[in-house]
């Protein structure tokens, strides 16, 4: 059940799922806003009808999007986590399957940043997708830098959120080439014991 904090989610069909990929393209590549049903409905090759007996709304369609794309990242974060043989490596870890992730999955940047450009409302469904995968990120730098640094984890945490989210944002924006590997030495350098050893 949804809650205040938690959008409601519908069951996909493989019908929907192809709409839902379609959607998603979309939607990363051009934008929320300038994509219509319509548009969804001829790439997933469905009726508009379909979409809606699916997903009920473009809005609905929108919270599948990206919490889809927060799944998958989180998915394709878990196993870097995992075997990291450091509490400081696996911080570092973060930043590595950033860079790896925008490689493959992200060339105009952070779908969630992108995203809260368009979607600034509360109201919107989508908005908590949004704000929960940038809160999610937080307690994960929190909770990672515990063992590195549990006098202050929270200040840490912190910082280290603000580089990988700049680094994101300049990825995207192509400001500078490697922004998130230039962010990674930028996290090292912070983390106890490790400013001073090789890469």
């Amino acid at each position: 059940m949804a809650t205040a904090n938690t959008p409601r989610r519908v069951p996909l069909t493989p019908g929907a799922r192809r709409a839902l990929a379609a959607a998603g393209r979309l939607f990363y590549e051009r934008g929320i806003h300038a994509v219509g049903v319509d548009l969804i409905a001829a790439e997933a090759g469905v009726t508009k009808k379909t979409l809606y007996d699916r997903f009920g709304s473009k809005e609905q369609i929108v919270v599948e999007y990206l919490a889809d794309r927060d799944e998958r990242w989180r998915a394709f974060l878990a196993p870097r986590l995992d075997s990291a043989p450091t509490a400081e490596g696996r911080v570092l870890a973060v930043f590595e399957a950033s860079r790896d992730w925008m490689e493959s999955h992200g060339s105009r940047g952070c779908s969630m940043v992108n995203a809260h450009a368009e979607i600034d409302d509360p109201a919107h469904p989508a908005y908590a997708v949004i704000t929960g995968q940038k809160a999610w990120m937080l307690t994960l730098f929190t909770d990672l830098v515990r063992p590195v640094a549990p006098a202050a984890p929270d200040a840490l945490a912190r910082t280290l959120m603000l580089l990988h989210e700049g680094a994101l944002v300049a990825h995207g924006l192509r400001i500078f080439p490697g922004a998130l590997d230039h962010a990674r030495q930028e996290a090292r350098a912070l983390l106890p014991g490790t400013a001073d050893a090789s890469a």
